[in-house]
């Protein structure tokens, strides 16, 4: 099975060679959000972590990638560990109105680049950026994005030959993945995750724009689903953490 592999690889990399300059650079790779969260102290000092959030909370949102991160329209801020997408590109006003409209909510910010480093390396600093916007809450996700033909998976920062490629099934994977994290004391209040899966024949894929089509159909959908994930994810937070509050969840 790997050699067979090596030989599709192989068999790519020629056929970018007598194509010329007609390709497409997949994205870069999403991030593992939960390793930024790790702090240099044992279990027991991340087991002390309570929750801090008031409510109705202010929840910051921020979107993260891989360093180096370019889909070819949208760019990353930071040369860090990470860069921070401060630009919509997948996140449809839809979705966005939904998460405003989540019961015990007071408000939605967007993470600013004036208030980054140049260089992030960890939770905390999307922490103290939130911060900055007097947020009690911080909801990070990333979008991991997989291109593969038949059975060849292409990694990120890869390119892809434009109308040269076998008559073979083509699948563009997308998985968005979050975490919410209390600002005040970077207490983990869960998680949500989703992929989508956009497929066809790659012979299709004849243009860029094409490609791009394919993969904003899968990650706008992965998102979506995230988005609902996280809605079960946040009525049960606010029903743990608020207690009686004035606006009782529904």
């Amino acid at each position: 099975m790997a050699v067979r592999k090596v030989w599709a690889m192989v068999g790519l990399a020629f056929t970018l060679v007598v194509s010329g300059c007609a390709t497409y650079q997949t994205p870069g790779a999403g991030i593992n959000i939960g390793n930024l969260s790790k702090a240099d102290a044992d279990i027991a000092e991340l087991m002390k972590r309570e929750p801090a959030a008031s409510f109705p909370a202010r929840l910051a949102v921020a979107r993260i990638q891989a360093s180096g991160y370019d889909s070819g329209h949208r760019s990353c801020y930071g040369n860090g560990r990470y860069c921070v997408l401060t630009a919509r590109d997948i996140e449809a006003e839809q979705e966005v109105s939904r998460l405003s409209r989540l019961p015990m909510i007071a408000g939605i910010a967007a993470m600013s680049r004036m208030l980054l480093p140049e260089t992030p390396d960890s939770m905390k600093d999307l922490r103290l950026a939130a911060a900055s916007l007097k947020t009690d809450m911080l909801l990070v996700y990333s979008v991991d994005t997989h291109f593969t033909v038949e059975s060849t998976d292409i990694g990120p920062l890869a390119l892809i030959s434009l109308g040269f490629l076998p008559n073979k099934e083509a699948h563009v994977t997308a998985t968005a993945a979050c975490v919410l994290v209390d600002v005040r004391t970077s207490f983990v209040y869960g998680t949500a995750e989703s992929t989508a899966t956009e497929q066809q024949r790659a012979s299709v894929w004849s243009s860029e724009a094409a490609i791009d089509s394919s993969r904003l159909k899968a990650e706008e959908q992965a998102f979506r689903q995230m988005i609902g994930d996280f809605d079960k994810l946040w009525k049960g937070v606010a029903e743990t953490y608020a207690g009686k509050a004035a606006n009782p969840v529904r």
